[in-house]
């Protein structure tokens, strides 16, 4: 299905019965839910801070400006997060996006609070802040120019390119060193990305955008993220050298994991795109995590743990020391925090 990650609507876990086309010979048209179109839904949720537990992850807070994306990338864990709202995991996860509308508004409520200690805030923890909706919402650039007035430190992780649009605010917040950008890259090769990833910008895009915003003296930086056994793990090397070449300071990664009902999601879509390999690459999946694709190991989930995990961790390592050698990126300034948005005297 062009233009789509998954290719199906799984069940809701949660609700008692489904509605399904499982053999759609003779048919001449999907319904609207089998070829669906993007729908919007209205979110006012009383807070748009997202707090972490988790001890793998850096920050403790995030925001997310929408649920559900449009980039329809298949291996997705934010797609288990679309059924506690009613929907599918699948085709759902795709075309129906939440968005908290207000979210600028209650997040400078909540800097706002004297018990608001400043941190970096991820923007976004769970779906992409640059995805297409994006263009026309703007709801992302809100949080940025919340963000600057208060001068709180924020990092931002992407697939699109969009981000450019943002380049003034961008630009005056890495002046005060209150921001780093990161740019998830998969792969280089278009048509794999086109079937993984389909509605992303293309590794070409993102690397001119990481050029530009590198010249106007933003840190950026790549996640390859995430590395899948016998899709994309080869490419490591080439992926670094082209970030590296284009600006970036830094590199991190980490491997596919496909917990709840991304399992029935990904494998469809493999068996359906590579057949060829999908067997040894499900397999491969299960070996980083202990002999299931579901992981939640806290040691385990991110890295992978065996062999193969050791060769990708080698492999990464060698490449990054190679490519990137002593950069990184600048430290997040938590000095310059405005209480209350307002200046002070000695402000600079």
């Amino acid at each position: 299905m062009k233009g789509k990650g998954a290719q199906f609507n799984p069940s809701n876990p949660f609700f008692k019965h489904a509605v399904g086309q499982f053999h759609d010979e003779g048919i001449d048209e999907y319904t609207h839910e089998e070829r669906p179109t993007t729908t919007i839904f209205h979110e006012s949720p009383k807070n748009v801070l997202s707090k972490n537990n988790s001890p793998d992850l850096q920050f403790t807070y995030s925001v997310n400006p929408y649920q559900g994306c449009e980039h329809g990338c298949v291996y997705c864990y934010a797609r288990n997060s679309h059924t506690y709202w009613g929907f599918s995991a699948g085709l759902d996860f795709e075309s129906k996006i939440i968005v908290k509308d207000k979210v600028a508004a209650m997040l400078e409520a909540q800097l706002s609070k004297i018990t608001w200690k400043p941190q970096p805030i991820m923007l976004s923890g769970n779906t992409d802040c640059y995805q297409p909706i994006e263009k026309d919402l703007k709801l992302t650039r809100g949080i940025l120019e919340v963000m600057l007035k208060y001068r709180n430190p924020v990092s931002i992780i992407t697939k699109n390119a969009l981000i450019l649009r943002d380049s003034d605010l961008l630009q005056a917040l890495a002046e005060k060193s209150l921001v780093h950008v990161y740019f998830s890259i998969t792969t280089l090769d278009e048509s794999l990305r086109a079937k993984l990833e389909p509605r992303t910008a293309t590794a070409s895009k993102k690397l001119t955008a990481i050029r530009e915003l590198s010249a106007l003296g933003v840190p950026v930086g790549i996640m390859n993220a995430p590395i899948i056994p016998g899709l994309n793990d080869t490419e490591i090397p080439a992926v670094l050298k082209s970030a590296s070449d284009h600006g970036a300071l830094a590199a991190g990664y980490t491997v596919v994991r496909l917990n709840g009902q991304i399992k029935e999601i990904f494998e469809d879509w493999v068996k359906k795109t590579f057949a060829d390999r999908a067997e040894k690459t499900m397999n491969q999946i299960k070996e980083l995590h202990g002999g299931k694709a579901n992981d939640t190991d806290w040691e385990r989930r991110l890295h992978g743990a065996g062999n193969y995990a050791l060769m990708i961790d080698q492999l990464f390592q060698k490449s990054r020391k190679k490519h990137f050698g002593d950069k990184k990126m600048p430290p997040l300034n938590l000095n310059i925090f405005r209480k209350g948005g307002n200046y002070n005297l000695f402000e600079t």
